[in-house]
């Protein structure tokens, strides 16, 4: 496992121009969003809920990875056993930037699969509705392979390994809300081995104790970031 763990949210991905279902305007106020993204909208909203992944998975084609995304794909590159990349986000800009290996804990837009025997591909950015019309293995429905609210998210599980052996925390944009970063750095984590830990969000939140950072920096990722790069490799070639 890796040395560092890099937890990334919402964000990060911010300054590319990908909104969350918190900004005003846009996609998100086209849709309720209990019908579109609540465990088992699927079974009495399908149509509807295909409609809205469609129209994101079609949102993100364009955008760019910001300096952010850029700088931890290089500092991946150059230290790839030791450095572990998890985002609550579903977008792919870590990818677009370069990095192979990316723990995605809520899915991965671009990937579609089944209702039934999980069968898994990845269509880019095209129309599930428009392309597929049922699973080319059982024959039953196709979903957009994203945990919506109140669904079990397998993935964390693999977080918690990756945090078992984690000496470097970094934790960059997210509110905490979702994901109660802190708990990493208290006395409740009983495996707990992090020695330093950084917090990078634009503001305070309410989710999240910043004393419990060894460093916190409220500015932009893209402003922080070379900053956090550094720390990074002072921690490395020190530890």
């Amino acid at each position: 496992m890796a040395k560092v763990v890099i937890l990334s949210g919402a964000g990060i991905s911010a300054e590319s121009g990908i909104s969350t279902f918190r900004d005003s305007g846009g996609l998100w106020e086209e849709y309720n969003i209990d019908e579109i993204c609540t465990a088992g909208c699927l079974d009495w909203n399908y149509d509807q809920t295909i409609e809205f992944y469609d129209k994101r998975r079609l949102d993100i084609k364009d955008k760019l990875p910001n300096k952010a995304h850029i700088q931890i794909a290089a500092l991946k590159e150059k230290y790839p056993d030791d450095i572990a990349i998890i985002t609550q986000n579903v977008d792919d800009l870590f990818e677009k930037a370069g990095v192979d290996e990316v723990l995605h804990l809520h899915g991965f837009l671009r990937e579609i699969r089944c209702m039934e025997c999980n069968y898994l591909e990845d269509i880019g950015y095209t129309k599930l509705k428009d392309n597929w019309e049922d699973c080319p293995m059982c024959h039953n429905k196709l979903r957009p392979n994203v945990v919506f609210f109140y669904e079990r998210a397998p993935k964390y599980e693999d977080m918690f390994l990756e945090m078992d052996d984690c000496e470097m925390l970094v934790v960059i944009g997210t509110s905490g809300n979702v994901i109660n970063t802190d708990m990493f750095l208290t006395s409740k984590w009983s495996k707990s081995t992090v020695k330093y830990s950084i917090l990078n969000n634009l503001e305070p939140s309410v989710a999240i104790n910043d004393k419990l950072y060894s460093k916190v920096l409220y500015k932009k990722a893209s402003v922080a970031i070379e900053e956090i790069v550094e720390d990074i490799e002072n921690f490395l070639n020190v530890t």
